[in-house]
């Protein structure tokens, strides 16, 4: 079945960063993300959304979502220079990332 069949519109990819740390360090992570990466981030050439999910225990959970590929690859380089400078420190592991084409999308 083609992707008109299937309902899809527009060509959207999505980057998905998993962070582990300690959960003390959330609020500020969290804090920091708002202030200062939102503002990089929403800027980036194709920007969509981004979500920064409190998944309990130490893990937060970041989704970034762009109208093309371009926009996402960018926004990857734009996170991974923003960690290493801004909050390293608070990050034992580097995250786990998961970046590609979104597939199946559906909003209100």
């Amino acid at each position: 079945m083609s992707a008109a069949k299937r309902g899809k519109v527009q060509s959207m990819f999505a980057s998905v960063r998993r962070y582990r740390m300690d959960p003390l360090g959330v609020d500020e992570l969290i804090t920091r993300v708002e202030q200062e990466f939102v503002p990089i981030v929403s800027k980036s050439p194709g920007f969509v959304a981004y979500y920064a999910v409190d998944a309990g225990n130490g893990i937060v959970t970041s989704i970034s979502i762009f109208e093309d590929q371009k926009g996402a690859e960018q926004s990857s380089l734009a996170a991974a220079d923003w960690v290493g400078r801004r909050i390293a420190s608070l990050l034992p592991t580097p995250p786990e990332i998961t970046a590609g084409e979104v597939r199946v999308a559906k909003t209100r």
